[in-house]
């Protein structure tokens, strides 16, 4: 059979084709507990009911991570590397590069706000960009690395609320801006770290926020929202009011407190304690938890040592203190921040540590609202040891990179804001003039 060989030009269709797809993402999520690697190829995208199919899920019991940063690189960059090469197993395809979702970092965020005067003309991208750099000149960040700069809200002629100001026509344009960063330190090691599992590192995003994305509602965001994602190290909020994010806070306690106050209560290990945790654990009273034994393996090798046997109350005497402290504390923390948190506002928990039994419970007396516990919404296909509340953050990395919300700057900006040291064109486009300004001022 003849075979005839394809024309140049349908070669160099090809080709451009190939290069203007949309690349595979890759989102891993670095815990305390666990590191999760989600893995999204271009076609996993439905726009029309804004559903995604994951190509790939891979994941392994975290190492070389306590409380939210690294403190063995070897041991993290291998964990990584592993949950890599589980996901893409699955996928059948090899990833290039990783997004990196993490609490830790002492997160914090700040909000700026900018204006500029117009001229005779619709607004442009150019007028967007002065705007953003005049908001972004009122604040500096030393030490620190902005890992997100999300417009709240923009206005014109002091008319607030305006979500796309562009084409429009005013004398003032003005936007609040939402700062959130990481400290510097910590972003240069988890750098460091995915480029010894030999991936390149395409940028930091808070969990908190990209949980958020994953797990609440559009009218959530519309009407005010708490997204709390807590994890082994850490317990994380980020704060959306009028459909945007306006506010994250980060402590570090999180579900390994428990697990450890178990240990140390029962005299039992950690491994112990966990499996006791998981099984028998609970923030709230339960009924006749006064009369049921539980046993726990005794600390140590000692052959001759019998378990530990304790009433179940005396798990719960342990456990809710700590549950009630961390709730107590992340409130205090956003009622000092001064964020925006509308009265009827409720709470959506995610992560790990929000299945334990009682814990919604102690969030809705400490906080005195309406919560809920939120899990990966719009990835029907999960399986449902991936789909519960622990795996919400790698899901909101690909839900982030697939619809959104528009960052003021770029994070292929922010990530070479410091790392690239050759002199840009500030008149190139407006990234590049973003990029620039970052580099030269953050």
């Amino acid at each position: 059979m003849l075979k005839i060989a394809p024309r140049t030009e349908d070669k160099k269709d090809g080709l451009k084709a190939a290069l203007s797809r949309p690349p595979v993402v890759a989102a891993v999520d670095l815990g305390a507990s666990k590191v999760t690697c989600f893995i999204m190829k271009p076609d996993g995208v439905r726009r029309g009911d804004r559903t995604l199919t994951t190509a790939g899920v891979g994941y392994v019991q975290s190492r070389g991570v306590r409380g939210g940063a690294i403190i063995n690189l070897d041991e993290a960059s291998e964990a990584i590397a592993q949950a890599v090469e589980r996901a893409e197993n699955v996928a059948g395809v090899n990833v290039q590069g990783v997004t990196v979702a993490t609490a830790g970092g002492q997160l914090s965020s700040a909000r700026v706000g900018g204006r500029v005067s117009l001229g005779a003309r619709p607004i442009c991208d150019n007028d967007l960009v002065r705007c953003i750099q005049h908001a972004l000149s009122q604040i500096k960040l030393p030490g620190r690395r902005a890992a997100h700069i999300l417009p709240i809200a923009w206005a014109v002629d002091g008319q607030g609320g305006v979500r796309d100001p562009r084409a429009m026509f005013g004398r003032v344009l003005g936007v609040e801006l939402l700062v959130v960063s990481v400290s510097e330190a910590v972003y240069q090691t988890l750098g460091a770290c995915i480029e010894r599992a030999h991936l390149q590192f395409e940028g930091v995003v808070a969990a908190p926020f990209v949980s958020a994305l994953a797990a609440l509602e559009e009218d959530e965001m519309d009407l005010g929202s708490v997204c709390i994602d807590m994890g082994g190290g850490s317990t994380s909020a980020a704060v959306f009011n009028a459909g945007s994010l306006v506010h994250v806070e980060t402590i570090p306690v999180g579900g390994q407190h428990v697990t450890q106050d178990i240990a140390r209560g029962l005299s039992t290990s950690v491994a112990g304690a966990e499996r006791i945790k998981t099984l028998h654990g609970s923030a709230i009273a339960s009924a006749n938890e006064d009369r049921e034994i539980i046993e726990a393996p005794p600390r140590g090798d000692d052959p001759g040592a019998g378990p530990v046997q304790a009433p179940r109350s005396l798990l719960k005497g342990i456990i809710a203190p700590r549950v009630e402290e961390t709730m107590e504390l992340l409130r205090d923390r956003l009622k000092a921040s001064g964020a925006p948190m509308e009265a009827g506002a409720g709470l959506v928990l995610t992560g790990g540590a929000s299945q334990l039994a009682g814990v919604r419970e102690v969030a809705v007396r400490v906080f005195d609202r309406p919560v809920r516990l939120g899990r990966p919404r719009r990835v029907p296909h999960l399986a449902d040891a991936a789909s519960g509340p622990a795996f919400t953050a790698a899901a909101g990395v690909l839900h982030r990179a697939a619809f959104g919300p528009r960052e003021a700057v770029s994070t292929k900006a922010l990530v070479s804001a410091k790392l690239r040291r050759e002199p840009l064109d500030a008149s190139a486009n407006p990234v590049a003039k973003a990029a620039a300004w970052l580099r030269e001022n953050l």
